[in-house]
């Protein structure tokens, strides 16, 4: 009795166990799809991470109003306390309010910085499933949206923050998957790009994937919780910026032993400005991307254009979408508003 009981008792702590969360949480998701945004809606700004001085903030509202939409600003959105923008209760709330209101269409984070991690266990995640509409961001808001995804089926938004810089090609992009809803469209490369010579591409053949990922520093520090996110069977796409080839190292690492990396079916990386090293001690990034990711048969690909960069696409987290790391596209295979 006592060995069925010690079993039994040890079952249900491996169960539950944050090790195991990635191994388990293999279920299908429900996805829900938010209404797509019209001109006139009014969108939600937010601050879940770093503060925003009213600079930066005047600029964000500018920049969103400047596409045909209404802004309304959160209560607490100009709080702050030390290197976050306010307390944890006030961020909270904010997000909550943000996805209560009725009147606003889409939950937008003025910027990203640090913070997000926090809000974690605070989140009431039945409020946002009742109330579905579309949040976006990047950078610290990696922790949001995949988190968002996972615990609701909502459809979230890996897209440029309020603050971002709205080139032409960042807007192209957001307004064809926020607004037009399209079906089938091709991301290809900024014409910045046309005469770059990519120093990493594996195996480069097309595949299709749910797409998942965000910013590298973030996804490692997700990894081993019960927000981590899984990356089997998915399209993962990745990026950072200023951070040195050994904690690129030490990430992807992380990422490999915690969340099924090697069992992505592809890899987009972004950018990775700032990452390379010319110490002589040191791997080179190129080195240190293909000894981390080079898995027997997976397409990698680098320098796709999302993330910690100037021209900027929107990438739905949990939509199906198609892997081109030859040609550098990335093709949604469905819409991802409605």
């Amino acid at each position: 009795m006592r060995r069925r009981h010690f079993i039994k008792e040890n079952a249900t702590m491996l169960a539950t166990s944050p090790l195991l969360s990635v191994a388990l949480k293999n279920k299908k998701i429900k996805k829900i799809k938010p209404l797509r945004l019209e001109e006139g809606d009014t969108i939600g700004f937010i601050t879940p991470g770093s503060f925003i001085d009213d600079e930066s903030l005047e600029m964000a509202v500018g920049q969103v109003e400047g596409l045909g939409f209404k802004v309304v600003l959160s209560k607490n959105i100009r709080a702050k306390k030390g290197f976050i923008a306010g307390t944890d209760q006030q961020r909270i709330d904010d997000l909550h309010w943000a996805f209560s209101d009725k009147n606003i269409k889409a939950v937008w984070c003025a910027r990203g910085g640090y913070g997000c991690g926090r809000l974690l266990p605070l989140i009431n995640f039945r409020i946002i499933k009742n109330n579905p509409k579309i949040f976006i961001g990047f950078s610290d808001v990696t922790t949001l949206v995949n988190a968002i995804y996972q615990k609701t089926g909502l459809i979230t938004f890996h897209g440029p923050v309020g603050a971002s810089d709205f080139t032409d090609f960042t807007k192209k992009y957001l307004m064809a998957v926020l607004v037009e809803g399209a079906q089938r469209l091709e991301i290809k490369l900024p014409e910045r790009h046309d005469e770059v010579v990519d120093p990493l591409v594996f195996y480069p053949k097309k595949i299709k994937g749910e797409l998942a990922g965000g910013n590298l520093s973030i996804l490692a520090a997700m990894a081993g919780t019960e927000h981590a996110v899984d990356f089997k069977n998915k399209i993962a796409f990745i990026e950072d910026i200023g951070e040195k080839p050994y904690r690129i190292d030490r990430m992807l690492t992380q990422l490999r032993q915690a969340c099924r990396l090697g069992q992505a079916c592809g890899i987009a990386l972004g950018d990775f400005s700032g990452c390379d090293s010319i110490d002589e001690n040191s791997l080179t990034l190129k080195e240190t991307l293909t000894d981390r990711l080079q898995f027997k048969g997976m397409p990698v690909g680098y320098r796709f254009p999302f993330g910690h960069t100037s021209d900027h696409c929107t990438l739905p987290i949990g939509i199906n979408a198609e892997l081109d790391v030859e040609n550098k596209i990335i093709k949604l295979m469905e819409n991802a508003v409605v």
